[in-house]
Parts: structure tokens; sequence; C-alpha cells
């Protein structure tokens, strides 16, 4: 059984807790998450089965929807709601609408992060959030991320919700932090769902009672979709029946005439995904397969 899950992570649960437990619904131990939804927060979490694990760091490259809340005058330690408070301050001011607009606009773009100390990023071989339980305080990587789109939702008093496109690696509590500080108040992350992973959204995902009552029917796989839909954000390369048999057996090609748009890319003969190629990092009058699928 391969293909992609877009499943609808609760909240209360690990992404690794999701993992496991879909091991034992299709009976597999071939799983893998693409990019991890902390234990409070809901949303799309694509789940690879069988040969589309070989697919997960394509996947987990897509571009991320979110809905967040921001909530001002209190910042806390994990940058969310379920950590010590560090800083309170009353909000007897409302930031106008066209304020929040305005420092909203100021985050488009390429900008740069630091990563919150309760995080998984390595520092050292260790993890941040290692550190942090230590007391321990290291300096943090800095890192480029995008916001392709960041808008205003809804606005109360002292908080408001905010929809965000963004790139991989995107710490959303950072970035409600970043923008609180903007506005003048310590702020924190009070709510997170994730309502798109690239191709999959809240519309195409199923929950774990739908799952439940598939495997029940033994119309599990009916929920999988094709591996190829998790790499929709990489061009194509058609080729015909001569290169297939190259292309199965992993072999190196010529670069084509006619490059595809993106570096990696899909290589496709009548409609089966044969591999994922790149051009040769050393020559560049080759393309070299990165994974094979065998259609």
């Amino acid at each position: 059984m391969d293909g992609i899950l877009s499943l609808w992570k609760p909240r209360g649960m690990t992404s690794h807790d999701c993992v496991m437990r879909c091991r034992k619904l299709f009976k597999t131990k071939k799983v893998g998450h693409t990019g991890t939804l902390d234990p409070e927060v809901d949303g799309v979490l694509p789940i690879c089965i069988g040969n589309a694990t070989k697919i997960v760091p394509f996947l987990t490259d897509t571009k991320k929807t979110y809905i967040a809340e921001v909530k001002l005058g209190i910042a806390t330690d994990t940058e969310d709601a379920q950590g010590t408070v560090l800083e309170e301050m009353e909000v007897s001011e409302s930031p106008s609408t066209e304020s929040v607009r305005n420092v909203l606009l100021s985050f488009q773009g390429s900008i740069t992060q630091v990563p919150p100390m309760y995080s998984a990023v390595k520092v050292n071989g260790k993890k941040l959030y290692e550190y942090a339980r230590e007391n321990k305080t290291v300096e943090r990587p800095k890192r480029k991320i995008t916001i392709f789109d960041i808008e205003l939702l809804d606005k109360k008093h002292d908080s408001f919700k905010i929809k965000v496109i963004c790139s991989k690696g995107t710490y959303i509590r950072t970035l409600c932090v970043d923008i609180g500080k903007k506005l003048g108040y310590p702020a924190h992350m009070s709510d997170l769902t994730r309502i798109k992973t690239g191709s999959f959204s809240e519309k195409n995902s199923v929950d774990f009672a739908i799952i439940e009552e598939a495997v029940m029917e033994n119309e599990e796989s009916n929920l999988l979709f094709p591996i190829v839909k998790g790499l929709d954000h990489l061009d194509t390369l058609y080729v015909d029946e001569t290169l297939e048999n190259k292309v199965k057996n992993g072999q190196k090609l010529p670069i084509p005439e006619v490059l595809p748009k993106t570096n990696p890319f899909m290589v496709i003969h009548k409609n089966k995904l044969l591999a994922i190629y790149q051009i040769h990092p050393e020559n560049k009058n080759q393309i070299k397969p990165i994974r094979v699928f065998n259609g």
C-alpha cells in the first residue's frame, strides 16, 4: 500500500503519535510524517505510507498555511499559551486595525527568524529544548524564511487572528512574538491550526474516526492520494520507452534539451512516476536520480 494520507491531526497528539497509530491502522512500518505539529496544534499533517516515504523531504519543502491567534500583553518562555509567563503588560489601548495591518505587512517577504529555545533546532548536536529544560542558554542560529502572504482575519481588544502562508522552517510562535514587539507589547501565540501543506488542505483531510471506519470496511487504501500529488510543486520531464528502463535502473542521463523549471523534478512515462532527478551537481551536462520508484 503506497500513497499519502492527508490526516487532520487532532490536538493532544504528537506527530509521532499519529505515525504510530497509522502504522497500526495500515499494518505497515513504512510510515512517515511531513513536518511536525506541536501536540496542542491541530491541522493538516500529510502522512506518507509505503513507497511514499521516499518523498518525505520533498513534501516537507512545500508552502504551509496557518491560522494563528496573537495574544498581546503576555510573553511566555515557550512563546505559546503552554509556557511559563515571563512578562505581563496591560493592554490599556488596543492597537488600531490599520496599525496591526501595517505591522503584518512589514513581515511579508524574506525575513530572518531566531528559533525559540523550546524547539527541535540542533546546536552542537543537541536540541534547543534540551538546553532550555536544563536552564541553559545558547546562541541560536538565525534562519532565513519567507512569508508569502499574511493577513488579518479578526481583531479583539488584546488579541487578533492572522492567516499566514509561509516557507518551511517558519516558527509561527516566533512570528507572533515579533509582531507583538513591533506593536509595543509582549506577546505569544495563543492558538494555531495548519489548514494547508502543499496540495493537502482541510478540505481533503480525514480524521482518525474516518480512517478507523475505512479500516473496518477494508477500504483504507481509498483514503490514500497517489505519490505524485505530494510532488506537484515540482516540474516534470516526460520520457519515452527508450529512456524508461534507464530511469528505472537509476542511470544518469544527458541533460534534456528543455530543462524542467524546477530542480529537482519528476520523471514520468505514460502518467507513471518513475523517479525524481536533479541536475548533476558535478557535471552540468547530466541529470542524476535522487529517488527511483519503478513506476
